[in-house]
């Protein structure tokens, strides 16, 4: 099954189209699962996810999101270039690695940036701070260039984490976030990468693609192509669906069918599209209802079928922009072991 994510910012451009291989890695949720963790996050998660959406000044990009995220990339920043492995998300603005002042144990279980081993850092100075759904994040900025497949861009305002609290760091695969929403939804102002690469001329066109494999026999997760869109990575006509809020890549859904029956999202809704997961997610009680649909039941906080019923569960259908776009059970569901997880049970507001 592939998937192409096709975003644009307006903006005028030229220059060059980059490639950015995407790798796979063992999900975050598997690795809190066979360390006995998971419960704890879930419960966590829950309390803080209601705390952030009650509190309107508050940046909020819920660490929830990233669970089943196993799509990464490397980025290097300073001269010499300090390699990383961060996540491509189109759900935050903000650039950020761990510090090599960070001293936590989720960054010394990760890469972190050393600002003396630049000859190109210049020390911004200004407090960072980020609220997560399962913690926060502080630090400090600083302004060093940031390579991305060989395209360096100067001058990159980016975040060097200095407390890391919790676990959920700690676990992950990722030594950081590369966030590629619009300007707007940056804490601090600051400007992010796509933005700089567009203002700098490094780029094509204004515009970025995602290509993820669901190959889970090859090694090569997919690909980000900032710059341009791949059209051998699609079959068919491109669809494209206004943004109605430039913050997130936000749009509207005209509405969800269950088995062809139109039971969520009657009027409208609006949704985000999100390459930092890879779960559907929605307000409780309709996420809830949605699992009855399908036939899932509830086990230690998540929703699950046995594989033998994947052939009877019913086609989930989103309407976005006048077109239909169907799910079948295969699609809509992560496979582990002898059990098939429902991917639409993060809870939501």
């Amino acid at each position: 099954m592939k998937a192409l994510l096709v975003l644009i910012l307006c903006a005028a451009i030229v220059q060059g189209v980059i490639r950015i291989p995407l790798k796979k890695q063992k999900s975050l949720r598997k690795t809190l699962r066979e360390r006995g963790l998971l419960s704890e996050v879930w419960t966590s998660r829950e309390f803080d996810l209601l705390q952030s959406c009650n509190n309107p000044e508050t940046a909020t990009e819920p660490l929830y999101n990233y669970f089943d995220v196993e799509y990464f990339g490397q980025i290097s920043i300073g001269s010499p270039p300090q390699v990383f492995t961060v996540i491509f998300d189109t759900g935050s603005s903000n650039l950020w690695v761990p510090s090599v002042y960070c001293t936590t144990q989720a960054c010394l279980e990760h890469a972190r940036f050393k600002p003396s081993q630049s000859s190109t850092y210049k020390t911004d100075g200004q407090p960072f701070f980020i609220q997560y759904g399962t913690g926060n994040l502080t630090g400090v900025l600083g302004v060093d260039q940031v390579t991305v497949q060989g395209i360096t861009v100067q001058n990159q305002v980016f975040a060097e984490s200095v407390s890391e609290p919790g676990s959920t760091f700690q676990d992950a695969n990722f030594d950081g976030i590369l966030g590629l929403a619009y300007p707007s939804l940056a804490v601090d102002g600051c400007t992010p990468v796509f933005d700089n690469m567009i203002a700098q001329n490094l780029v094509e066109q204004p515009v970025f693609g995602v290509y993820m494999s669901r190959d889970s026999n090859s090694p090569e997760g997919g690909e980000l192509v900032l710059g341009g869109y791949d059209t051998s990575r699609f079959s068919g006509q491109l669809n494209w669906a206004p943004v109605t809020v430039q913050g997130y890549w936000q749009i509207q859904v005209d509405s969800i069918l269950v088995g062809g029956e139109t039971e969520f999202c009657t009027q409208g809704c609006q949704a985000i599209v999100d390459t930092g997961t890879s779960m559907i997610t929605g307000p409780s009680a309709d996420i809830q209802l949605l699992q009855e649909y399908i036939g899932a039941t509830e086990t230690d906080g998540e929703y699950g079928v046995s594989c033998s019923s994947l052939s009877y569960m019913p086609i989930v259908t989103f309407v976005i922009n006048g077109i239909s776009y169907n799910l079948t059970s295969e699609q809509y569901t992560l496979q582990e072991k002898a059990v098939t997880f429902v991917s639409s049970l993060v809870y939501g507001h």
